[in-house]
Parts: C-alpha cells; sequence; structure tokens
C-alpha cells in the first residue's frame, strides 16, 4: 500500500510510539541495520524488528539488502512529508534523542575501524592488491573528461597517491586527501618529485578544503570503505565551485562478503540507481553513471563510473 492509499489513522497510529520516533530520527539521518539500532537505542532485537515492521507497514521506513545485511531508512512520500516536519520539531531537543544521536556517533566509528584497521596496516601492499582486484588501467580511463589545465582538483581518499600522480602532470593543482597516515607517508614518497601536489591529512566527511575551491573532485574506490558516503558527497559538493565536476569510481553490487572482513569494506558495491540517488541528495545535476569494461587481468567486481556537477 503506497502512503498515498494508506489510511491517515494508520500514519499517524505509527508516530504515537515514542521508540518508534527515535528509530525514524536515526533512519533520517543514517542507513542502519537491526543490530546497529539495538546498540544505539539499547533495546533487544525483537523490540527492534516488531517496531520496524509497524513502520514498514505504515511505509514510514525502506530497507534494502547489502550482502548478508540490510539496512533500512526513512521513507518520506505524500502526507509523511508534512507530518514527519510536526513531529521531528516535537521530537527537538529530548533527552533521549540526543543520547541516541552520541550513540550512533559510536556505532558509525565501529563501522570505520576495520577500514581504519586495514589501511594502517595495508600501505605497503595496496598497489599489489588493487591491481590484483581490477587491473591498472581502470584510472586512465575514467579521468580522460575531466583534464584541464587550469584546474584544481581533489583526490579524495587519495590513499598512496596513484591518481595524484596521474592527475597532477595535466591540472594546475592536486590537492591530495587521506585519513590515514600510512597511506599519505607512501604517498608522500610516489610524489616527491612533483611541484602541484599537496597532502592533507583528514576525514572525507570533513574534508580540510575550503568551500568553493575546487573545480573537480575525484573519489577512486573510496565511497565503499567509508559509514556515509551521502555525507562525502555533500562534502564534495560543498568544496567545489559552481558547476565543478565530481567523478566517482566504485564498486558495483556483489557478493564478497569476506570483503568486509579482509579489507575493512562497509559496503558492497553500489547499484547504479543508488548512486543516482546519492549524487542527487547531495545536490548534484548532470549525473551519469556508467559500468566499466573490466581489464583483462582483474579478479575483483565490476566497477561502475559516475559523474555529476554542483549546482
Amino acid at each position: 500500500m503506497t502512503v498515498a492509499t494508506l489510511p491517515l489513522l494508520d500514519s499517524l497510529s505509527a508516530l504515537a510510539d515514542p521508540t518508534r520516533c527515535r528509530m525514524l530520527l536515526l533512519l533520517e539521518r543514517h542507513e542502519l541495520t537491526v543490530s546497529e539500532l539495538c546498540a544505539v537505542l539499547q533495546l533487544p532485537q525483537s523490540t527492534v524488528s516488531r517496531q520496524l515492521k509497524t513502520l514498514a507497514d505504515a511505509s514510514w521506513v525502506t530497507s534494502r539488502r547489502d550482502g548478508t545485511s540490510r539496512y533500512y531508512s526513512l521513507l518520506l512520500e505524500g502526507a509523511h512529508v508534512q507530518l514527519w516536519a510536526l513531529t521531528r520539531e516535537q521530537l527537538a531537543g529530548k533527552s533521549a534523542a540526543e543520547q541516541d544521536v552520541r550513540r550512533l556517533e559510536r556505532v558509525l566509528t565501529a563501522r570505520r575501524a576495520a577500514s581504519e584497521h586495514f589501511f594502517a596496516t595495508a600501505s605497503g601492499k595496496w598497489d599489489k592488491l588493487r591491481d590484483e582486484l581490477f587491473g591498472n588501467d581502470f584510472a586512465f580511463r575514467a579521468v580522460a573528461g575531466l583534464l584541464d589545465d587550469e584546474w584544481t582538483i581533489a583526490d579524495l581518499g587519495c590513499g598512496t597517491g596513484a591518481m595524484s600522480a596521474i592527475l597532477a602532470p595535466h591540472v594546475k593543482q592536486v590537492i591530495g586527501v587521506d585519513a590515514s597516515e600510512e597511506m599519505l607517508d607512501a604517498a608522500k614518497a610516489r610524489l616527491a618529485a612533483a611541484t602541484n601536489i599537496e597532502l592533507r591529512k583528514g576525514s572525507l566527511e570533513a574534508l580540510p578544503i575550503f568551500p568553493g575551491s575546487v573545480d573537480a573532485a575525484t573519489f577512486m574506490l573510496v565511497l565503499h570503505h567509508l559509514p556515509s558516503p551521502a555525507d562525502a558527497l555533500a562534502e564534495a559538493a560543498r568544496i567545489l565551485k559552481p558547476g565543478g565536476r565530481l567523478l566517482i569510481v566504485d564498486m558495483a553490487p556483489h557478493e564478497k562478503e569476506e570483503y568486509r572482513q579482509q579489507m575493512g569494506h562497509v559496503w558492497l558495491g553500489f547499484s547504479e540507481d543508488q548512486m543516482k540517488k546519492m549524487l542527487a541528495a547531495a545536490g548534484f545535476t548532470h549525473v551519469r553513471v556508467h559500468a566499466l569494461p573490466p581489464a583483462h587481468s582483474a579478479k575483483g567486481p565490476a566497477l561502475l563510473m559516475a559523474t555529476g556537477r554542483k549546482r
């Protein structure tokens, strides 16, 4: 049953329970699993699952599978938009909701921990591992439409500097950002001879770059490592000039669950529709998503390329 045909009393009834409202506040911020909601709300799984079913039956939440996990998010359509605006206003400043937000940060930190551990120990073998999984020519294919010799480009999640090295000869400046000190050390060694590359340590969800200061930005096999890709895309939009371009290369959806443990992957790829929605929500227009042809020697999942332009 759609929101348009759902009886209004059913929609209101779903909002009558404080726990369900707290859930919706959390799911408005981030997609979360049942176990993550249990950790934040400090409730047993049976209770959380039951409340999610009530919200789903009333069309307040939607869900999607990611490998063996299922992620839930707030669904706002039709009359729900106004109802939720009024409900959120009533919940603002409540102590329980504020405590939930603090616990949510711990949950997101736990998501990030596996990736941080992997990158802290993998800088010496990362180039070989990436080539074994994906080949070594995808970057050349993806970057062809970006280059302008007057541009400043942000290489977000620059890792060991492979993309920065490709971009630097063709643009005015490259700013490489990565959260891993070990990766940045490897990048500094690789890029020592370059005169137009600046490397900065920082979170991709809070970039150390001034607003509206770059012409283009790249995420090369980065988003699947982030607990909140939407926040990183919003940051990319913030630092881009009006009309600035964003280029993303990442994995298409796959079933390699072992990547979570082996390489700290948070997401098992992104569908074309999912990528388009994330870019649109971050404020990008002229969004295009294309599958990239696999390299002959690549052992990893298929790749896709997405581009968008800041409004």
